[in-house]
């Protein structure tokens, strides 16, 4: 389709059809009759003419379809390049057999007018190019060659064409180099041009100009001098400006800079892995996640900001806590540490710290008398610091961490700039989508991180943004891949050295915080019910406190699966709001998901919000329907593509089904069975199963889900709970006990 295109493109231009009334557009109409009809007769010489492009272009696809190969080869022999064409390995000139050969001509005569050698060829086995037309062949023609199929080989120093870079000398004026704040001060330069790795002096490159051409002759290289670069390069060697210890780094990255003997050790040894000692965190951390620990303090006591950007559920998190740790222990922070997290994620820190990080303290700058507590570790969210961040800038900070730090990407916004006018010694974001929509969130990310390394955000836009972007210009993103990817970590699942050190079933225990009016209505439903059941007869109790369990599962889901008359609103419920975030994240993954409930009601309304917040059609399995539509649901989603989310109910859809091309498990509420948990899992977690599967398991902060869930894990670990008892267990605790396990605290 491209290369159609681009040849149509070419060939309307090239036929200059004078677009008025009459002649035009029977013109136009002869085109479309010869594209598709078989009838049309020319008329004119005008149009005769026409045809004969036509039939030319339009002869060059039949290569695509023949199974003739053909073969250009430039050979240098002495000091000159001869261009030979080989017809499944023979070349043109010595094939005998009449009928091949017409095949074989009447398949490259078409093309003469663009490679014009082809006719000489046809009678001799080689003719001398020109340099002008090897420069032509190369920079115009062979890619268009290649596409078309045809084989083309050429000399080695043809293949990699070298450009000229404006280089620089630095050295030291100091051999005591002990700060990198202070570099700018201590550093000489010298500007040169080089050709691969050897200098050029300006007369020797002024003489190459002077040919006149786009590739010359360099020794034994070829160089590529396209105008554009030449020019910039003489416009950045009459600047000469004074570099900071910035561009030291980024030259230095993309091998622009010669580094004298001082210089070269400072920078390898501030860039050396080094041995730090972990912190004594309730984890065994993996390879992945211990080289993590060790970039970043590296990092971070070198005076650089980091950027943890792994792919979700590698660990970002737990990363963070143990660098956070160490830097407390040893002493290098003595200051609060302040988290920055979006409101959704507020309760998951502060779990993830108590499970990993107990010794620890932390407080939440959150609420409405909310006031910062002396404690190790500070937490609050966006919306509170852009509102006060007059009262938050007043305190000191040894550290500052950002998490889902793509809330920042829009620089000029105030949240940004509230987040960026915190001062600290040691920054931190994390991240699994540093860019979204484009490089800019990038930038933004970065001059929060580590300011003013890429520079303002125009001279970024100008140097990177525009070409990667608009021009997709593979040398500027290589170039800020290689300026970027020393303070930003990047692992994907996808990866295969990462791949092998984790395991095959990773669980999250997602916490989800209620709304303020389904808390309400939560309380409101505990304190009716438990009143009922202090007064109610032993053979009642039992399904008073199933009853009352079912109300609270439904209003932790959302207030329309308890009283059937709230709106199908995904802002009414904590767990909509979250699950929404996640599908936003899988769906932009391209990967696929299951969403299990106990509830068909609930699945229906995650149906409605589904399709009506992301516009997406999710399959939906529950027990009213036939087997046969069961089976038509599995096989869509296993091999319908545009199919991402798949909501089962739990008792229909928790076992029996092969849903391995989902990677992705959502237990929306859980049925406080391990086994049955297992099970439901298992539809994905099973033989046939490609990649790794997250299992995101969805547990209401300071609610009875949390308790019971707490509950099963200790017995679980104790190994005083039989995992077929299932919920039975709850009905048979004491009033004290339903209290402390229905208590809001």
């Amino acid at each position: 389709v491209a290369i159609m295109s681009a040849v149509l493109s070419q060939f309307v231009n090239a036929l200059q059809f004078p677009m008025k009334k009459g002649s035009g557009d029977r013109i136009n109409r002869a085109v479309f009759d010869l594209i598709f009809s078989a009838n049309l007769q020319a008329e004119t010489f005008e149009l005769q003419d026409t045809f004969r492009a036509l039939d030319r272009y339009f002869t060059i696809f039949d290569l695509l379809n023949s199974t003739t190969v053909f073969t250009i080869v430039i050979e240098k022999k002495d000091e000159e390049y001869g261009m030979q064409m080989l017809a499944n390995d023979k070349h043109l000139h010595t094939m005998t057999d009449d009928d091949k050969r017409l095949s074989v001509y009447k398949l490259v005569v078409k093309f003469t007018d663009t490679l014009h050698e082809i006719e000489t060829l046809t009678r001799q086995k080689e003719i001398t190019l020109s340099l002008e037309r090897l420069e032509q062949f190369i920079l115009e023609q062979k890619e268009t060659m290649q596409d078309l199929g045809i084989r083309v080989i050429i000399p080695k120093e043809l293949q990699s064409l070298l450009r000229p870079k404006l280089k620089i000398s630095a050295k030291a004026t100091s051999k005591n180099l002990t700060s990198f704040l202070s570099l700018d001060k201590l550093l000489e330069y010298d500007f040169f041009l080089s050709i691969g790795d050897e200098k050029i002096s300006m007369q020797e490159f002024e003489k190459l100009l002077k040919e006149g051409r786009r590739i010359v002759q360099f020794k034994e290289h070829f160089i590529y001098l396209d105008p554009k670069e030449v020019d910039a390069l003489f416009k950045q060697m009459q600047k000469q400006k004074k570099l900071n210890r910035f561009d030291l780094l980024h030259m230095s990255f993309n091998g622009e800079l010669e580094l004298d003997e001082t210089l070269k050790a400072y920078l390898d040894d501030i860039f050396k892995t080094r041995k730090y000692p972990l912190p004594p965190v309730n984890a065994k951390l993996r390879t992945y996640q211990h080289k993590g620990f060790l970039w970043a303090v590296n990092n971070l006591l070198n005076g650089f900001g980091v950027i943890f950007a792994d792919d979700m559920g590698l660990g970002k998190t737990l990363q963070a806590i143990t660098v956070i740790y160490h830097l407390k222990l040893e002493k290098h922070i003595t200051k609060p540490v302040l988290i920055v997290v979006p409101t959704t994620l507020l309760n998951n820190w502060a779990l993830e710290l108590k499970k990993f990080a107990p010794e620890l303290s932390h407080s939440a700058y959150y609420g409405q008398d909310r006031v910062i507590k002396p404690s190790d570790i500070v937490f609050t969210t966006y919306q509170i610091l852009r509102r006060d961040i007059d009262i938050i800038k007043k305190h000191s900070f040894d550290m500052i961490v950002i998490d889902e730090a793509q809330n920042i990407k829009n620089s000029d916004t105030k949240v940004a700039k509230s987040v960026k006018a915190i001062k600290a010694p040691y920054k931190m974001a994390l991240s699994g989508t540093p860019v979204e929509n484009n490089l800019s969130e990038l930038w933004s990310i970065f001059d929060f991180a580590l300011p003013r390394y890429l520079k303002s955000l125009k001279d970024f836009q100008k140097t990177y943004a525009k070409a990667i972007e608009i021009n997709q210009d593979r040398e500027a993103a290589k170039r800020l891949q290689n300026i970027t990817a020393p303070f930003m970590l990047r692992r994907l699942k996808s990866d295969k050295s990462i791949i092998k050190d984790l395991p095959e079933k990773i669980i999250i225990d997602q916490y989800v915080t209620m709304e303020k009016a389904q808390a309400a209505l939560y309380q409101s439903v505990i304190d009716e019910s438990l009143e009922r059941i202090d007064s109610s007869e032993k053979k009642d109790r039992s399904g008073l406190v199933f009853k009352l369990l079912v109300s609270l599962k439904q209003i932790c889901n959302h207030p329309r699966n308890f009283d059937k008359s709230s709106a199908p609103d995904y802002h009414l419920s904590g767990k909509t709001k979250t699950l929404m975030q996640l599908l936003e994240t899988i769906v932009e993954r391209e990967e696929k998901v299951l969403i299990f409930t106990q509830y068909t009601q609930m699945g229906d309304i995650l149906e409605e919000i589904i399709r009506k917040e992301l516009f997406i059609e999710p399959l939906y399995l529950k027990g009213s329907l036939s087997k046969k539509r069961r089976d038509e649901l599995v096989e869509t989603f296993n091999s319908d593509n545009e199919k991402k989310i798949f909501i089962l109910s739990l008792k229909a859809g928790g076992v029996g089904l092969n849903l391995t091309a989902a990677n992705n498990v959502i237990h929306y509420d859980l049925w406080f069975n391990p086994a049955v948990e297992n099970q439901a899992t298992d539809r994905a977690f099973r033989i046939g199963q490609e990649k790794n599967v997250n299992v995101f398991r969805f547990i209401t902060q300071n609610s009875f889900e949390e308790k019971i869930d707490k509950m099963i894990k200790s017995k679980q670990q104790l190994q005083d709970l039989s995992v077929s008892v299932g919920e039975k267990w709850i009905g048979k605790m004491s009033d004290s006990e339903l209290k402390t396990l229905f208590e809001v605290s």
